[in-house]
């Protein structure tokens, strides 16, 4: 492996650890529940789930789950029913 290589994968290793670095603006995911999976997506600080009760309370298991996961990577993190 060449020194070049090197020190990007030592720069990435410490991007890794300074999460401050890091802002998720988009993404989505699929959640393996205990029952069913279920698809979560983050746009632009909104959160949103295919489950049944996100839809009728607006949060789910899920999406908290990913909040904890994610907590300060995301920003302006708000629940929002589908």
């Amino acid at each position: 492996m060449d020194s070049g290589m090197i020190g990007k994968i030592e720069k990435a290793k410490r991007y890794a650890e300074e999460k401050d670095r890091i802002t998720i603006n988009n993404f989505q995911a699929t959640f393996k529940g205990d029952n069913n999976d279920h698809v979560v997506q983050y746009e632009q600080g909104k959160w949103v789930c295919d489950c049944a009760f996100f839809k009728t309370r607006g949060v789910c298991v899920h999406t908290m789950a990913l909040e904890m996961v994610l907590k300060g990577m995301v920003e302006n993190a708000e629940l929002v029913q589908s």
